[in-house]
């Protein structure tokens, strides 16, 4: 690495030094910067050719140097024969204007060491691209070195030295005396341009007179330079001594057949012995056939033939040979034509322009590149001729390099993007960008494009044409992926949307939402939903596209996977909007269904997103729940072992007080502790204790901490108490006792119902001997009933509902000490009785319910049998004794809580059938009853 940097160091170096020394105190350097050998020119390839640019204005120039360190080795009056020469050929040249010849842009300036002269920019000399690099750098630019000819450059660049020589010939009445590959200059541009004019003969007849032209005898003494080169000579100048135009013509043939044979000439010449070169070379050119030939093109042949003729006047004239066909290829009419473009007027121009996209395919990119897009380019300082000028350079920027482009051709549209006059040239231009677009977004750098691109598309949504509105609609989305997210979010999206909503035109409209979705899958998730899909709802036409175009943008949303419609957006925003546009009566029956497709797709998605969601929650609270209940059962265990614990406290307390109770000997043990606690020594056994119970907390420390365990709840079975032992128990012992009748008083007594019985819970009629019950409930309690009066109306059942007449009043009582149920006997009606105070109940009737007024028998008899019955009914929604509780319904003193016992209606036959309404859970009745009574 360090050798090729050290070896590029020594050239640049070498270059710097031989530039330096060339040019070094040469007047030109004052207003030109030189810069880089780049190829070699001039009679005997004697001019160095520099690349150089004018220090004022920057223009590139091509700088002519020739070293007169070259001439060292000549005598002094032979340098200035040799210096008068080369002056003389630049003066000639400096005089001299037209477009086949070397334009100079300096005049020749000579120094101590150089002369000097500037012109057009310059690629190299004919000879230097057909091989001959003679006074070139050592390190030949490639390139020269890989320089090839396309047909149409040698066409085009021999009709190009032709058309000079035409003009030497007829307008200037000049031989140039010395046309050969050297004095062939190809400037940057590829075009060939005429220079060497050392040996120019001028005619020395009048301009009215037939041209004749003095010629000078050859002088074999005289320096090369001072010499024209013979091997491109006419045979008459050596052998004749004379010239004129036509020797000129035989230059040109000899030059033509150079090219087509890699720079070789059709004669080696002998410059020791030229008149016996000549001599052969004259013999052979008589007897010159077609065979000698057969590396020239055909079609040109015989005219370098003709050129090559021994006889001047058989020669073409350079007027004629630019009329032959073999310059008529298409390309170099094509260039000949740009060539001649300034003299054109803006119809014929057109009319070129616009054939002009057929033939650039069949030329070579070096020459569109090098000859055609200059020509080009400059015509874009004419407004009405860029909308035919821009379709060409644009299809030339296809074929090119990124780095071309940017080099060659984006300069030159800087001023086309934002060209608005005239209108309707704006238009096309507009129309013409548009169509490239993806070239332009390919190839333009970003700045630019922010800069320049994307502000003539804007330009182009808001434009008046609805025909430009409408193909920018439709490219957009071809270059969308080209455009960064910021423009396209904050200034392409809104402009869309303006179109949208502001336009007459319904093409423009459905043109919008077409590009809209198509370009959706450029955009965000979130901007798709929070800007694109609300602005659908404002768009106020319902025409059958507008709304297949709404719903084609809801349909790509919904489906893409990028993008997507959340739930709460279809539920809320979405299909709120679709339904209706669904039966709109402009819709055909495939839009309709094409509607409601996607109508049911979304429905269906919301459907099972939300079960989904739904099904994930309550499992949550399940786990939750379970979770909980486990937290409630490990806080249950722990309150039951706090409640044991506090167990063991107050039965070490009651253990503490038996002993205070017991006297003596307990205050002894407590003084023996307390003396050995204030002497501080522990038995054996305490040790021991005291050593297992630090093994037991060193192991409890050591061990994991206890993870709460989520256990499944089961409900707890609750067992129903069969009560059936105690109440046969108790109805044994009832038999035992005897039955009597006694006389019923009138405050406790009541008429017996007829044989036809109750309504509600008893089928048969009622045996007086067996009216004896017990309550089942427990044998340390009992109720006693001293009277129990009941007004009965034979027509109607009691307790059997709430339309039923029965019991008007009832008085209850409770002694305030109860002994266990005695047997009850109703005596018969003529046995008297002694009279017996009613039982006071009031306590009971504090349980089950508010207090009713106590009434009198006078009121009772008064009342209505339905209005008796109420008397019973508790107030709406009171904790009565219900039928859940007692097991009785409609009834509201509860039978069961009584045992029935006193109620002469109640047989202990009647319980050989169930009872219609029973308890629904004898353990939970069972419970109540203890938590009444108990």
């Amino acid at each position: 690495m360090e050798s090729m940097l050290n070896k590029l160091k020594s050239t640049v170096t070498k270059v710097t030094a031989d530039v330096t020394s060339a040019v070094m105190g040469n007047p030109v350097t004052r207003e030109f910067d030189v810069g880089r050998h780049i190829a070699s020119g001039g009679n005997g390839l004697a001019w160095k050719i520099f690349n150089g640019t004018k220090k004022s204005t920057k223009q590139e120039v091509a700088v002519f140097v020739f070293d007169k360190k070259l001439i060292d080795k000549y005598q002094k009056f032979e340098k200035d024969q040799i210096i008068d020469s080369l002056k003389r050929g630049v003066q000639q040249l400096t005089r001299l204007r037209h477009p086949r010849l070397l334009t100079v842009q300096h005049p020749l300036e000579e120094s101590r060491d150089c002369l000097a002269f500037c012109t057009e920019p310059v690629f190299a000399s004919l000879a230097n691209v057909l091989g001959n690099w003679e006074n070139l750098p050592s390190s030949i630019s490639p390139d020269i070195k890989d320089y090839k000819l396309y047909d149409v450059e040698t066409k085009y660049g021999l009709l190009q030295v032709s058309e000079g020589l035409s003009f030497l010939h007829s307008s200037v009445k000049m031989v140039h005396g010395n046309v050969t590959p050297e004095n062939v200059i190809l400037n940057k541009s590829g075009a060939w341009k005429i220079m060497g004019f050392d040996f120019c003969v001028s005619s020395s007849n009048p301009s009215e007179q037939e041209p004749k032209f003095p010629c000078k005898e050859w002088d074999p003494n005289l320096p090369s330079l001072c010499l024209p080169n013979p091997e491109y000579l006419a045979p008459e100048y050596i052998l004749s001594v004379s010239c004129e135009t036509a020797s000129d013509m035989y230059s040109l043939g000899a030059v033509m057949y150079a090219v087509f044979n890699q720079g070789r000439p059709i004669f080696e010449v002998n410059k020791q012995d030229i008149y016996k070169s000549f001599s052969r070379q004259l013999d052979q050119l008589s007897r010159l056939g077609s065979s000698s030939l057969t590396s020239i093109p055909e079609e040109v042949r015989e005219h370098v033939k003709l050129l090559l003729n021994v006889t001047p006047t058989v020669r073409p004239d350079a007027d004629q040979m630019t009329k032959i066909p073999f310059f008529d290829d298409v390309g170099a009419v094509t260039l000949q034509y740009f060539d001649t473009l300034f003299q054109r007027d803006n119809l014929q121009k057109s009319q070129f322009f616009k054939g002009l996209p057929k033939v650039l395919p069949k030329l070579p990119k070096r020459v569109i590149v090098q000859r055609i897009l200059p020509c080009l380019t400059s015509e874009f300082v004419n407004p009405d001729m860029v909308p035919f000028v821009l379709p060409n350079v644009l299809l030339i920027a296809e074929e090119c390099t990124k780095e071309e482009y940017i080099k060659l051709i984006l300069p030159e549209l800087g001023p086309v993007f934002k060209q608005q006059e005239p209108i309707q040239a704006s238009n096309m231009i507009l129309l013409i960008f548009l169509q490239k677009m993806d070239l332009l977004l390919t190839k333009t750098p970003p700045d630019e494009i922010k800069n320049s691109v994307l502000p003539m598309v804007y330009r182009a949504l808001e434009a008046p044409s609805i025909q430009i509105q409408e193909l920018c609609l439709n490219i957009i989305p071809t270059f969308a992926n080209l455009i960064d997210y910021p423009s396209m979010k904050n200034a392409l999206i809104p402009r869309i949307k303006n179109a949208c909503l502001q336009t007459s035109s319904l093409a423009v409209r459905v043109n919008s939402l077409v590009c809209l979705g198509k370009i959706l899958e450029y955009l965000d998730k979130w901007f798709v939903l929070d800007d694109i899909l609300p602005f659908l709802q404002q768009i106020p036409s319902k025409e059958p596209a507008v709304l297949m175009g709404i719903l084609g943008i809801y349909k790509c949303t919904f489906t893409h996977k990028k993008l997507g419609i959340t739930k709460e957006q279809l539920a809320g925003k979405v299909l709120p909007h679709l339904i209706p546009l669904s039966i709109e009566n402009n819709l055909n029956l495939n839009q309709f269904s094409s509607f409601i497709a996607v109508i049911k797709e979304m429905l269906s998605r919301l459907e099972s997103e939300h079960r989904t969601k739904l099904e994930q929650l309550h499992v949550m609270q399940e786990q939750q729940r379970s979770l909980d209940i486990g937290n409630q059962m490990s806080a249950s265990e722990e309150t039951k072992v706090a409640h044991s614990a506090s167990q063991q406290i107050d039965k070490v307390f009651n253990n503490i007080g038996a002993d205070l109770l017991s006297g003596g000997e307990s205050e002894n043990r407590e003084d023996g502790m307390q003396g050995k606690q204030k002497r501080g020594s522990l038995t054996l056994e305490e040790k021991q204790k005291l050593a297992k119970e630090q093994e037991q907390a060193q192991k409890l420390k050591s061990q994991q901490p206890l993870k709460p365990q989520v256990h499944t709840p089961i409900a707890p079975v609750k067992q129903t108490k069969d009560l059936t032992d105690t109440l046969m128990e108790n109805m044994s012992s009832l038999t035992s006792l005897s039955v009597s009748t006694p006389k019923i008083s009138a405050s406790s007594t009541f008429t017996p119902a007829p044989s036809s019985g109750l309504g509600m819970m008893f089928s048969t009629p009622i045996d007086n001997t067996k009216r004896n019950l017990t309550n089942g409930l427990n044998a340390n309690m009992g109720f006693q009933t001293s009277g129990f009066s009941m007004p009965v109306n034979p027509n109607q059942n009691f307790f059997s509902g709430t339309g039923t007449a029965g019991v008007t009043t009832m008085s209850l009582g409770a002694p305030p000490t109860m002994s266990n149920f005695s047997p009850l006997t109703i005596p018969p009606a003529s046995v008297k009785q002694p009279q017996q105070r009613p039982t006071d109940m009031s306590a009971l009737n504090n349980l089950f319910g508010p207090q009713k007024p106590k009434v009198s028998m006078n009121q009772l008899s008064q009342q209505k049998p339905n209005q008796w019955l109420n008397q019973f009914a508790p107030p709406q929604g009171s904790p009565v004794m219900g039928s859940t509780a007692m097991g009785t319904q409609g009834n509201v003193m509860g039978q069961a809580a009584f045992g029935m016992q006193g109620n002469p209606f109640f047989n202990p036959q009647n319980f050989a059938q169930p009872p219609p309404t029973t308890m629904t859970s004898s353990s939970s009745a069972s419970n109540d009853l203890k938590d009444l009574f108990g």
